[in-house]
Formats: structure tokens, C-alpha cells, sequence
């Protein structure tokens, strides 16, 4: 349920981007973009859905991270479910062609029924992204393409791997603040 005095999550997005200053004013400019694909994967975080983690090979290290810190002890909120498309299709890296992924996405319709949504972190063009554009609840940070519901990064950005992580902090910060009420993201 709405809390009807906490603040909307793009209001609530620039706040919390000027408190941390100069690190992250880069973000600024873009909290607008950030605000409404983010907001959209906090709502289904809240309504249960399962995230499924995706990264191009070159930010494994990312999901990693991600992974390891989402749901670590020393958080005082709810456990996150959140696993890794890897730990679903362990051999996900050599799935090719559309039927390929049909039977992946199909085995994981069977699984989580519409209770999950892809959350991908890479180049647009790998196909690693492949079945995550085949859904329009996916949540994105792409880099270098313009793509529905995706936060879209440079991936020649020398301070890339600094940006990916300033907006995992944003990300977790967000999550806590919608999960206690402290902000809308429906609004």
C-alpha cells in the first residue's frame, strides 16, 4: 500500500543522487530515465516477482557483486529472490538460435509462472540479452543501444565499472526506501 506522504520515486531518485554530490553527479542528467525503468522493476520486486540476473561475459564480475550483496546478513529488509540465469540453464552460454531460447524461456514460464523478469547488465548486441528482449517486463542496464525500459550507459565510459557500481548502491538504497515506505515507485 502506497504511503501517501512518501515522496514520488523520481523526486525521491534526485534527492538521493544530490545527497551523495559530486560522485554521482554524472547521474543527474539521466535520473529521469533511471527513475522510470527503475521504478518499474521495484514494483514487481514488490509484488514477488523473482529477478533472473543477466550479464554480458565481461560484467560476470557485476552480477557477482550482485549477488553476494543483495541479501547479505547485515540488511535489515525482506531477502530478495534473485538468482543468476546461470544457476537456471548452466549451459545458458551455448544456447544459439531462436528455438534455443524458446525451450529456456518455455522452462522458465513452467517455473515461475509470470512471477519473474529478467534483470540484464551488458552490451545490447550479445546474446546473452537475447531472451531478455523477448519480454516487456525486463529491466536493463544496456550499454550502447537504446531499448525499452533500459538505463543506457557507454560502454567506452573509462569510469564504467565506478558507474555500474555507484548504481547498484542507488539500486539498493532505492529497494529499501520503496520496501519501508519511504518512497512511492507506483507514483
Amino acid at each position: 500500500m502506497p504511503n501517501s506522504y512518501a515522496p514520488d520515486f523520481a523526486q525521491w531518485s534526485l534527492d538521493a543522487i544530490r545527497e551523495e554530490g559530486a560522485s554521482l553527479s554524472w547521474l543527474e542528467e539521466q535520473r529521469f530515465e533511471w527513475s522510470k525503468t527503475t521504478a518499474y522493476a521495484l514494483e514487481q520486486i514488490l509484488q514477488g516477482k523473482t529477478i533472473i540476473l543477466i550479464t554480458d561475459e565481461k560484467h560476470k564480475w557485476l552480477e557477482t557483486y550482485i549477488l553476494s550483496s543483495v541479501n547479505t546478513e547485515q540488511l535489515e529488509r525482506p531477502l530478495i529472490p534473485i538468482i543468476s540465469i546461470d544457476n537456471i540453464c548452466i549451459h545458458y552460454n551455448s544456447i544459439n538460435g531462436g528455438e534455443m531460447i524458446d525451450i529456456v524461456d518455455d522452462m522458465i514460464s513452467l517455473s515461475y509462472k509470470e512471477d519473474c523478469f529478467f534483470w540484464y547488465i551488458g552490451k545490447g548486441n550479445d546474446k546473452r540479452c537475447d531472451i531478455a528482449k523477448r519480454r516487456d517486463n525486463s529491466y536493463y542496464w544496456m550499454f550502447d543501444e537504446d531499448f525499452n525500459n533500459a538505463f543506457t550507459l557507454k560502454s567506452y565510459d573509462k569510469d564504467l565499472d565506478v558507474k555500474l557500481l555507484q548504481l547498484y548502491r542507488l539500486f539498493d538504497a532505492s529497494l529499501n526506501a520503496t520496501m519501508f515506505g519511504e518512497v512511492d515507485a507506483s507514483s
